[in-house]
């Protein structure tokens, strides 16, 4: 079976405060991708994987409300939740288990969007 998600938009206010951020929490760089009438920054994937990108559009701003996407954190869980606070984040829930599925850390990223990060 094919992942079910294929692709995450993250809305953010300062593309490149959140570039920064992500590429500290995620510890790989995130992509500043610029196309005509708009600029990007494309999370870190390979061909086939799951994908993401930050995004400016006063129209949708960042929340703490709605869905709750999961980054992966596979082997480095505590390693990102400490780059969360140093970055502008906010650490809602520290690293608990979440039954069979692994682990999970629940945060604020540096615009103002609640998601989590997982790791087995």
């Amino acid at each position: 079976m094919s992942n079910q998600v294929v692709w995450l938009d993250i809305p953010v206010t300062n593309l490149d405060r959140a570039i920064k951020f992500y590429s500290a929490v995620l510890g790989a760089p995130v992509q500043k991708h610029e196309m005509p009438g708009m600029t990007l920054g494309v999370l870190p994937h390979g061909d086939g994987e799951v994908g993401g990108c930050l995004f400016v559009d006063p129209e949708r701003p960042p929340s703490r409300e709605g869905a709750l996407a999961y980054l992966n954190a596979s082997g480095r869980l505590e390693a990102a939740e400490a780059a969360i606070n140093t970055n502008g984040g906010q650490v809602l829930q520290s690293k608990h288990a979440i039954g069979p599925y692994g682990f999970r850390t629940v945060f604020l990223d540096s615009e103002g969007n609640r998601l989590a990060l997982h790791s087995k």
